[in-house]
């Protein structure tokens, strides 16, 4: 039955989607057909009145290329952002990522006409037609996420516990209250009948948090034979695991998780990508950096700019460069500190860069020096890093590649995200490592300098909870 369920959610959610974007392209396919197309079918004339030629004529096939290339453009930038993902995620969270795919293929969209004009076209139906599409968008969203909620009830969920204190996997769990919640805790400490008895309760899944691992493995089967989902917090060996090579050398499946080492050609295309990308930004944002270093100095007289030591690859120092968001005197007395929730050691100017990460630009120049890359975990201090290694030996495998000005975890993390749960997502980017992934994390990033609590500092529990994470 659990199948079937599965199965008419996962159709639910395909038709939910299909409409969506359905809907998107029938607001651009009105656009094209009542203001693009006529102005590019138009004869073409000079400023001084001289006739250039005849403008592009379309057939039916030429009609649906045009928005079969807009569709594809849609369905890749809303899959990147996860805007189809309606009823998964939070309703203002599948919306926010509908924006950026929208604002995505429209901007490409509207140069792809241009090319075809030879000439830039007129921008105000391309506004027109995404305002339209923004407010579809939002409705979409709201019926989605209703529908989707008013079928598939919240999920109930088992809690298998190795260990008494439950609190961090329940904060994590109640952080998405509207779709899951634990009903129930039982410590395997109770005893195997206990356990079992729980399982054969109905519940809609089981969450297996700090299982010893050969305890995990018959828990894993027993739920499977019982198909009953199970959602496992993994260790770092589950992350390496999970981005090991399938071999097939015996008769037998074989993984292998190797040393990491990027090949020759993907240190050349990530080196090129920096380049280009950190000289055009440099290009694109100088009037921001200029304003922002004005308002810097004008602000408490104090100097624009920030360095401090970090560690790259190898644990290699160098000096970070950043717009100063804090006092001058944040860390007079030499002592490292995380930014707090509402850090009376922050700028007013700083109040305003931190959120959009303004406060970052400076480190493009890192970037082209080679001290850092664009995207990968991010350089720590030398004493944080000294810290962390104390309480998580395993941190030292991050520091394999070049630090990053964004990366893994900051994508699907926060800045308040504990240093472990930091470590587990660097480590998937390291062992998942493609060009591909690259350029994904890179518009990725662009979502996240509008997201709030990406930038959230770290409140007084959480500091306390960082120092038992394991």
């Amino acid at each position: 039955m659990s199948g079937k369920l599965e199965s008419v959610k996962r159709v639910v959610v395909l038709h939910m989607d299909f409409l969506g974007l359905l809907l998107q392209i029938a607001v651009y396919a009105y656009a094209w057909f009542t203001s693009y197309y006529p102005v590019l079918h138009a004869p073409r004339y000079t400023a001084e009145g001289y006739y250039l030629g005849e403008g592009l004529r379309l057939y039916f096939r030429g009609h649906l290329l045009v928005i079969l290339v807009y569709f594809v453009l849609l369905v890749f930038f809303a899959r990147t952002y996860a805007g189809t993902e309606a009823g998964y995620r939070k309703a203002l969270a599948v919306f926010l990522s509908h924006v950026f795919a929208l604002f995505m293929t429209n901007v490409l969209t509207y140069f792809q006409l241009s090319l075809m004009r030879n000439w830039l076209i007129p921008v105000r139906p391309m506004v027109w037609c995404s305002l339209v599409q923004l407010a579809a968008g939002f409705l979409w969203t709201l019926v989605s996420d209703k529908v989707y909620n008013a079928v598939f009830p919240v999920r109930r969920l088992l809690l298998l516990s190795g260990s008494d204190d439950t609190s961090q996997v329940r904060r994590k769990f109640e952080s998405r209250a509207d779709r899951y919640v634990i009903e129930k805790t039982v410590l395997l400490s109770g005893g195997k009948e206990a356990v079992s008895q729980a399982l054969e309760e109905g519940f809609g899944g089981v969450i297996l948090w700090e299982v010893p691992t050969a305890e995990r493995n018959d828990l894993l089967k027993e739920c499977y034979a019982r198909m009953l989902r199970v959602y496992i917090l993994p260790k770092i060996t589950d992350v390496l695991i999970k981005g090991a090579d399938e071999m097939h050398l015996f008769d037998t499946p074989l993984f292998v998780v190797r040393e990491y080492a990027m090949r020759v050609e993907q240190r050349l295309i990530k080196r090129l990508i920096d380049l280009v990308c950190a000289v055009l930004l440099i290009v694109i944002t100088s009037p921001v950096m200029l304003v922002t270093a004005i308002a810097i100095k004008l602000c408490d007289k104090g100097p624009v700019l920030y360095s401090q030591v970090r560690c790259t690859i190898n644990r290699r120092e160098f000096r970070i460069l950043k717009f100063r968001s804090m006092r001058v005197d944040a860390e007079e007395d030499g002592v490292a500190r995380l930014a707090q929730k509402s850090d009376a050691r922050i700028t007013p100017v700083g109040r305003i860069i931190r959120p959009v990460r303004i406060d970052e630009l400076p480190q493009l120049f890192n970037i082209l020096k080679g001290d850092m890359s664009f995207i990968g975990p991010r350089p720590e201090r030398p004493e944080i890093i000294d810290a962390y290694l104390k309480e998580m030996p395993e941190f030292a495998y991050r520091l394999r590649v070049r630090a990053g000005l964004a990366g893994y975890a900051q994508v699907y993390g926060k800045y308040n995200t504990t240093p472990y749960d930091k470590l587990k997502l660097d480590l998937t980017y390291i062992e998942n490592y493609s060009v591909w992934l690259d350029l994904r994390l890179m518009l990725l990033t662009l979502k996240i300098l509008f997201t709030p609590d990406a930038t959230e500092g770290v409140s007084e529990d959480q500091i306390t909870a960082m120092k038992k994470d394991d």
